[in-house]
């Protein structure tokens, strides 16, 4: 592994009684996609906005050590939504504009130029998400945070969203994702990292979790993380995701509503 561009160090979070994370160290390498598995309220969530310096560590430290930038950790929501009546380059543009970025070339790096012109209400969910992807891109972080992607996507659009992801790491990108897909996890993440009950479990590349564990990733996630119990979670967690608003984040300005899971 290279020098973590993104690392949690003994990272414990609470919310009143609630230990949602507790004691995690992880880190996350430039030139990787590390993706971050786990049931349903295993505090996935809450270690990305922790990573993203969206919360702050209740005890322990997260730190950033890659280069000097503008905007040094961008950030993706489950679900990013954006202000109605403007089209794709116009939203791109507001954001960008805080961080002296071209939308033409965001839109370009997701692939969404085709649609530049097309009003954000009426771009299908995929799309919504990719757009997403390229507003956490606004200012060149040189790491990005990509809670759920590919959360409630057709299989075309989920692989897109991974491809954008991967593609990213390959470029020198810090990258961090946290997903339920565990296919496309197996077949595009350089290190899985299994969170349950908001301790890890185990960091390890795809290969070498089925090497220690036997068989495809979704054996090994149910060996980790207790049994045939969670797989039933794993299954219904879209499902409880998306009755769970977010709203869009303002780079270094607005922080998305609360979702622990």
């Amino acid at each position: 592994m290279t020098d973590p561009r993104l690392h949690a160090d003994g990272v414990t979070r609470t919310f009143g009684d609630v230990r949602a994370i507790s004691d995690v160290d992880l880190a996350v390498p430039a030139g990787e996609l590390t993706a971050l598995v786990g049931p349903n309220g295993s505090g996935k969530t809450t270690l990305l906005r922790l990573l993203a310096g969206l919360l702050d560590p209740s005890a322990g430290s997260v730190g950033y050590d890659g280069p000097a930038a503008t905007r040094r950790v961008g950030y993706l929501p489950q679900r990013p939504a954006f202000r109605p009546g403007f089209t794709a380059r116009e939203t791109l543009a507001f954001y960008a504009g805080l961080v002296g970025d071209d939308p033409d070339r965001l839109l370009d790096r997701v692939g969404l130029s085709a649609v530049a012109d097309r009003r954000v209400e009426a771009l299908s969910g995929g799309t919504t998400r990719l757009l997403g992807v390229a507003q956490a891109l606004s200012g060149a972080p040189p790491a990005v945070v990509f809670d759920e992607p590919a959360s409630g996507l057709d299989p075309t659009m989920a692989t897109r969203v991974f491809e954008t992801a991967a593609a990213l790491a390959a470029d020198g990108h810090a990258v961090v994702v946290s997903s339920h897909d565990l296919a496309r996890v197996q077949r595009r993440a350089d290190r899985v990292a299994v969170l349950d009950r908001g301790e890890l479990v185990t960091t390890a590349p795809p290969d070498q979790l089925r090497d220690e564990w036997g068989g495809p990733l979704v054996e090994t996630f149910a060996d980790a993380v207790g049994g045939d119990g969670v797989l039933q979670a794993h299954a219904d967690a879209d499902r409880e995701v998306a009755a769970q608003p977010d709203r869009s984040p303002c780079p270094e300005a607005d922080t998305p509503a609360e979702v622990e899971e």
